[in-house]
Parts: structure tokens; sequence; C-alpha cells
């Protein structure tokens, strides 16, 4: 296997690609306008923005039908990709939602861009076309094409053939692609991509995973899977390649043990708008969808507040007293205070990449120790020097249990740097029990906008602090804090799939120790827990200022016969450089460490491990 780099490439100057028009008679300029900082709110009429229609969705929705026409549809479509094609670290944000019908488009998924399907079912909608990561941009490597998504579609492409080359925060969700699905760029060889997520889709033939770092499929029916590097995890998926890690390293557990589906977004045939929420399922293979419709609920948008770039939350909080739901439509949210979710079963849900600053060092969402909340499709950012949690579930230790109805993240993503200069102590805390997390990314930035990324310029300590018992996680992808960057209090925790690298910006070995231990642990669970397990986890090191820096372990748990993890790795990236990771888990595993290297262990319990 040839040595597959991380993202090093620290980018300078941060050009937006410059507007052009949209086909249709929309300009960048006025389909961009509820993204800029400084947009003026929309009227609000009773807490919702025009009644129930698309208009409520605002500029930044580009909503399709095929009366349209496919030609015009085409234009818009690549109008939106040739401005988000490098745009990584732009303040632009769009959703391309298709009503139900067939569209003979191929769509090119650029950063920042949401395409979605308004259907009941993904068969409602049909992209006789491809639905696209590639590349291209970045020459030829995908280990930075991060923040774009597509959902509850068909894909038939004409070549046989969806490519969707990618790394973090890119769900593939409730797709049926009638055809293969590969996922690296094109054309094939020295080109990489770096960590992925498909969950309630149905791929007809094969997945190649090719020079994919790591992936998790959750839920999904497959033709075949072929291909592995360093971490494929199936969770109850149908199709899925035998366990075998580490040779080579699938990790397979046949049935999902608790887990509900995003919500989405639909329109029926009047032209109104509805958010369907799945239902709870236990012991689960498969999709919801394939054997008939989907059990769950329906919420008319008019019981959503529909929200804008602009709209304070002291705003957004009245009408969630009221006891409305929460739409947030794609932009950039500057925010002073909190936003409180208090009522059980609330629905926050963002369109296109919503991203929300925090400016005054204010958590950015606080959820009540309640039943049945869903928080899903946001980016939480810190834009001030210091935020303690910049998202957070439950008010402290708690007894209360949520088994029946649990609270959920779904698709939350955060960001330290990159974008904006900031700082944060902990990005996602779960007080909470019985929470499940469903594809988080949680980034301290190691490359971004100049003055926006340094040890000293974003510092963050902890990507997630769980300290609520009965929590799980399916598709945990930590990356870049300076202390723990994964802190586990809570009991009888889970997590499925796990993927993290340790800060590449360590200045030197004494800026990064505790106590005599050198570095911190990316995954550590508390000395006091009894109870807890993990499958399919990677933690990768690449120390980038030439400074001879080692981290003594990269799991840290307690020896217990409770405390069991499988299927764990570690890569050192360092190429000819010193430093790396010492143990694997507590002081078992040999080291990485001086050049590249990987290293693999089957099972961890107790003080036992195997090999």
């Amino acid at each position: 296997m040839s040595v597959i780099p991380t993202r090093r490439t620290v980018l300078r100057g941060g050009a937006v690609a410059a507007a052009v028009p949209l086909a249709g008679g929309i300009s960048a300029g006025s389909a961009f306008a509820s993204s800029s900082a400084s947009a003026s709110p929309s009227p609000h009429e009773s807490g919702n923005v025009y009644g129930h229609t698309a208009a409520a969705l605002g500029p930044n929705v580009l909503v399709f039908d095929p009366s349209m026409g496919d030609a015009a549809i085409q234009a818009k479509v690549d109008a939106v990709f040739a401005l988000q094609e490098s745009n990584q670290f732009g303040n632009e944000r769009f959703a391309l939602a298709f009503r139900p019908g067939t569209y003979n488009v191929d769509i090119n998924v650029g950063f920042y861009t949401h395409v979605l399907g308004l259907g009941a079912a993904p068969g409602d909608v049909v992209i006789n076309g491809h639905v696209t990561v590639d590349a291209q941009w970045f020459e030829g490597n995908g280990t930075q094409n991060f923040w774009r998504a597509a959902e509850n579609l068909t894909i038939v492409p004409p070549d046989g053939l969806n490519r969707w080359a990618v790394a973090q925060a890119c769900p593939l969700r409730r797709v049926h692609i009638k055809g293969n699905a590969t996922l690296w760029p094109s054309p094939p060889g020295n080109r990489w991509s770096s960590g992925g997520y498909l969950a309630d889709s149905v791929v007809d033939g094969y997945v190649e995973s090719g020079s994919q770092q790591q992936w998790l499929s959750r839920n999904d029916t497959i033709g075949s899977w072929t291909g592995a590097n360093w971490n494929m995890v199936f969770v109850g998926v149908q199709g899925a390649p035998a366990q075998s890690f580490p040779t080579p390293p699938h990790t397979t557990i046949d049935r999902t043990p608790v887990v509900r589906e995003k919500p989405f977004l639909t329109v029926d045939r009047h032209g109104s708008y509805q958010v369907f929420v799945p239902a709870l399922r236990r012991n689960s293979t498969g999709t919801t969808w394939a054997s008939g419709p989907a059990a769950g609920r329906t919420i008319a948008l008019s019981r959503f507040f529909v929200a804008r770039p602009g709209d304070s939350a002291a705003e957004i909080n009245r009408a969630l007293e009221r006891g409305q739901h929460l739409l947030f439509t794609p932009g950039i949210y500057n925010l002073s205070s909190t936003i409180r979710v208090t009522r059980p079963g609330t629905v926050v849900l963002g369109l296109g990449y919503t991203t929300l600053r925090s400016t005054h060092g204010n958590t950015l969402i606080e959820v009540a120790d309640v039943s049945g909340v869903t928080v899903a499709g946001v980016l939480v950012e810190a834009a001030s020097a210091h935020t303690p949690v910049l998202l957070r579930v439950g008010e402290g230790r708690s007894r209360r249990r949520h088994d029946a109805d649990p609270t959920a993240l779904f698709d939350v993503f955060a960001r330290i740097g990159g974008a904006i200069a900031g700082g944060a102590g902990v990005s996602v805390q779960i007080d909470s029990n019985d929470v499940f997390c469903d594809h988080l990314w949680l980034w301290r930035a190691d490359h971004g906008l100049d003055d926006t990324v340094g040890w000293a310029v974003n510092p963050a300590d902890t990507g997630i602090l769980v300290n609520g018992d009965h929590v799980t996680t399916y598709g945990l992808f930590v990356e870049h804090y300076q202390k723990y960057e994964v802190l586990w209090n809570g009991d009888h925790g889970r997590t499925y799939f796990y993927q993290n690298e340790h800060p590449y910006d360590v200045p030197t070995q004494s800026a990064w120790v505790h106590g005599s231990t050198k570095g911190y642990a990316a995954y550590k669970v508390a000395d006091r827990v009894r109870e807890h397990h993990a499958w399919g986890l990677g933690s990768y090191c690449f120390f980038n200022l030439n400074a001879d820096i080692y981290t003594d372990r990269a799991y840290e748990v307690p020896d217990t016969p409770g405390v069991v993890f499988t299927d764990l790795m570690t890569v050192c990236l360092n190429g000819a450089g010193g430093g790396g990771i010492v143990h694997c888990i507590n002081d078992a595993g040999d080291p990485v460490q001086n050049g590249f290297g990987t290293y693999n262990m089957k099972a961890y319990s107790n003080g036992e491990s195997v090999v």
C-alpha cells in the first residue's frame, strides 16, 4: 500500500469564487443575500415566513420542478457548482431541492451544497444522471472535500457508476443508486479521499472504496463491497462484507441497536411543505423505505419557525416557547445568545449547511433534559476568543431516562478556526441519558484562511464530552483538539466507528503534556466507568512543525471487564520525521513512530489485548 497523505496543505488567501449569474434571472448577489452576515431579516408573519410554501425557504433554496426544463435546471446547478467548487471557507450556502419527478441532469456537488429530493420516498425524485463529488479542484486529492450532502433521491448514472469522493461532513442519506458507487477521485491513482458516511440507502451494484481511508455504512443494502484501507465499518448493512479486521480491515455489526433516521423536507401535490420524522427502530437492518412507506410522523411547515440569517436567538426562542419547531434556511447566523430548546419532541433542522456562529462566547444551542428532540444539519462555529460549550444536550448529570424516545443529533458539525479565528472549550457536551448521535465531525481546523489557524489562534480542548449514561454514537469524527478529543464520563456508552487525527501543530512536547504523560489520548473513557463498548476505531498522527512530538497512547480506558474495544488501529504519517504514538491503548500495542506506520489490534479489555 502506498503512503496515504492526510490534509497537509494550509490554504492561504481564501479567495472566494467570483459571482456569476444564475440562469433564470437569479443573480449570485440576490441568491446569496441571506448568507451575508449583514443581511436584514425577512418579515415574519406569526412566526412563519409566507405560510408554508416554497417562498418560506428563502432565496438560497433553489426549488426545481420538471416543468422548468432540464436545460434550465442544468444551467442553475452548474452555476452554483462554479461558485462552490473550491469555495472551502466562503460564506455562501445552498440547498438544491427537487420536487417529485424525473430529471435528466448531472449534479456536481460543491462546498456547502445540500442536494435533496422533496418526495416521500427516494423513488419520487429520479435523477437520470450523476450526483457527483470529485476532486479536480484540489489536484485530484479528495481529502479536503468537506461539507456537502445528498439525500432522498434515486440516482441513475448513465454509465452505471456514481462517484462520491469525499472527506468529512459529507453524508449520503436515503438514496437509491441504480448502479455502482465509487468513493475515490477520478482518474484512479495517487488520489485520496478521507472519510465518509452512507445511511438508509440502497446501492444495487457494488461499492468500491478505492483510496477511501475510512468509512461508515449504517442501515444500508448493497450489492457488494470491494476495497479497504484503514477502517471500514458496517452496522446493520444488508450485503456487508464479513467481519475480517484487520485483513482486510472490515468491522461488521449485524444489527443497529437503536436509531431513527434524520428528518427530511417533503412537498405534497398541492405544493404544501412538511417535515417527515422517521420512527425509532431497534435491532434493525437495511433501510426504512425499501419495503414500503417508512414509519413516522409528518409535521406541516406551518408549525415551524422558518429562520433566515439576521434572525436573533431571542426571536427564535420566542417561537420555540410558542411551541413551534425550527427550520434554518441556508446561511450564516451570527448569534450573541443561546437558542434554547425546552419542549419534548422539538425538531431543529438546518438546510444547506446552516452555520451558527457564537460571537460572544455563548453556547449556540442548549437542549433541555427532555425526550425526543432532534437537532440536525447544523455547523456550529466559534467566532469569539473562548466559547466554553458550543452545543449542549441536558443540564448536568441526571437519573432521568429517555430510552423510549431518545434525543438525537444528526449531521452536527463543529469548527474552530479555518474560516474565522476563535476558541472553544468543548464543542458538543452530552449530559442527558439515552442520547444518540448519528454522524458528527468535530474539527479544530488544521488549515484555513490567513490568521485563523495556530496553536494559540484557534485553541480548543475537547471535541465531545459525554456525561450522560446510555449514549450511543454512530460515525464519530473528531480531529486536532488539544486535550482529550473524546472524554466519556457516562456509563453504558457505545461508539460505532471513530476517526481521529491528533493536533498537527504541537509546537513543543512541553506544550502538550498531561502531568507526566506525553500528549493526550484521542479517546478517553473515565476511570469510574464500568461498562463501555466501541467498534472500529482509527487514530492518526502527523506533527507538521518538525518537532519531535509523541503521545503516549491513542486510547485510554479503565481496565475492567465491561470496557471492551474491538477493531482499533493507529497510523503515523510523519514521513521521515520524528515523533509518533507510543502505544495503541493504555500501555498495550506497538508504537507507530519516526515515519509512516500502522498498527492494528483486534480487541482490548481488562488489560488484555488480542492482535
